[in-house]
């Protein structure tokens, strides 16, 4: 590790995109490590590694713990944010547990970096995620920052992230930017056995990032070269035009026997997230990251997954038919819905029971999609020709509109000082321009109430926009 050079304090090290940032942020030479480490993870392979070959120096303790977090943040010069629990995990653990450890960790952050004077100074990278606009098939699944934050129902992972880039985002901080991932391509996601794979629809799509380009991305967002007007925005990081691949494409890849030992009623339709990004070269061109395409990365990871894993779908498909199904009909699972005939989820990942009765049961029968690779861009109810400096109160109370709101500002903005809104459902809330327009973010306590979403689209043309399959079905709790 560089002895002297800028100090880079890093969350989430022994994660996929941790790990990866590790290395690229060590290959630098220029810069100093700090990277925090959950005691509990003393024996974990990453660490191990990282302590053996001095990749970092290791500040232990947690995101919890606001001790821990301002001994790693004090003198540092860039703080990438990366931790936090994540799904699956995130899925099956007590809410205020997740809560605590998402949005509060951003506050600790936060509250450090202002603590030790770095709110003018230091450079904050959060990482947002995909799951923030929940789903969006087709028709609507081209997307891009700004578009309405919508989230899936079930989902408290991505409620407490968008919490959390919030409290980034209106933080006072500087230097900030939240760079929201997608279905980020590991070399062990092969090991995922987990209900969340039926949650995720055939017919969806996704734009791929891969690790190996995530911890690029991480090391190049330290470079003195990245442009002032890259702060203080929101970004989908994702591969580009060779990375957006239909679900179905990618599992064909994947897994070739899936025919063999899948079923397509075992996968849900809807409520999940993932979508094309429109603006993701935006990102590209800012700060140059990509590498490693999708194609590229499934060629390189058959390396890395055991032969007996490549090889026993080949041999033995109806063994691993009946232990993939058994997962489906485990708690958490598709078909465990469907037994217990568990009617809020039922129709919230198919749209209702009937709907799954007449999914085909064999892949012949079954409609693979291939959505338009046209980019259809959602309207964000104002004029988005001018520059942030540029907005007066006029832009903001037409956005509110088009939201079914009000806007409360007076004729000078700041596109990062907080004015007041009130949302189509009355409620009174203060917001940043630059959250509230570029962010997607509207009202706080509506945002995160999914059950009475089908009531906001009815009146927030903004978010109808992304309500969409959704109008056939009514029975979310």
């Amino acid at each position: 590790m560089a002895s002297d050079g800028k100090i880079v304090f890093l969350t989430g090290a022994t994660g996929n995109m941790g790990r990866e940032a590790i290395k690229r942020l060590h290959a630098r030479g220029d810069v100093r490590v700090r990277a925090l480490v959950r005691p509990e993870e003393k024996d974990h392979p990453v660490v191990r590694k990282i302590i053996a070959q001095d990749l970092a120096t290791i500040v232990w303790g947690d995101l919890t713990d606001y001790t821990s977090i301002e001994e790693g943040v004090r003198g540092a010069d860039v703080v990438l944010h990366v931790g936090g629990l994540v799904s699956p995990l995130a899925d099956n653990l007590p809410r205020d547990v997740v809560t605590r450890v998402n949005v509060g960790g951003a506050r600790n952050i936060v509250d450090a970096i202002i603590a030790t004077g770095g709110a003018e100074r230091v450079r904050l990278v959060y990482i947002g995620t995909v799951a923030q606009t929940g789903s969006r098939n087709a028709p609507i699944h081209w997307g891009r920052t700004g578009d309405p934050i919508k989230i899936s129902t079930y989902d408290h992972y991505a409620v407490t992230k968008t919490q959390a880039e919030a409290i980034v985002a209106q933080s006072g901080i500087r230097h900030w930017v939240s760079l929201r991932q997608s279905g980020m391509a590991h070399y062990d996601i092969w090991r995922m056995f987990d209900p969340i794979m039926f949650h995720n629809p055939i017919n969806g799509v996704f734009e791929w990032s891969t690790a190996n380009d995530s911890g690029r991305l991480m090391a190049a967002v330290c470079d003195d070269a990245v442009p002032d007007h890259f702060w203080r925005g929101f970004y989908n990081i994702g591969g580009g035009a060779a990375s957006r691949v239909v679900n179905h494409e990618f599992m064909a890849v994947s897994m070739p026997q899936y025919r063999r030992v899948l079923r397509p009623h075992w996968f849900a339709t809807r409520n999940f997230h993932g979508q094309w990004y429109a603006d993701s070269d935006r990102l590209e061109a800012l700060v140059p990251f990509r590498e490693q395409s999708l194609a590229a990365f499934q060629a390189e990871s058959r390396r890395h997954m055991p032969a007996l894993v490549r090889l026993v779908p080949r041999l033995a498909p109806s063994l691993v038919r009946r232990r993939i199904k058994g997962l489906a009909k485990g708690s958490g699972g598709s078909l465990r819905w469907i037994a217990d005939n568990n009617t809020a989820k039922i129709n919230a990942y198919f749209g209702s029971r009937a709907a799954w009765e007449a999914l085909p049961r064999d892949w012949d029968a079954m409609p693979l999609a291939q959505p338009s690779r046209e980019p259809v861009l959602l309207d964000h109810g104002y004029d988005e020709g001018k520059s942030a400096d540029q907005w007066r109160a006029d832009d903001l109370r037409q956005a509110a509109e088009f939201r079914g709101g009000h806007c409360h500002a007076a004729s000078e903005i700041e596109p990062d000082h907080a004015v007041e809104w009130d949302c189509a459902a009355g409620h009174r809330f203060t917001m940043t321009p630059n959250l509230y327009l570029r962010g997607g973010h509207w009202c706080p306590t509506c945002m995160i109430d999914q059950g009475n979403y089908a009531a906001e689209a009815d009146r927030n043309p903004f978010f109808a926009q992304v309500w969409t399959e959704e109008r056939t079905w009514r029975g979310m709790t």
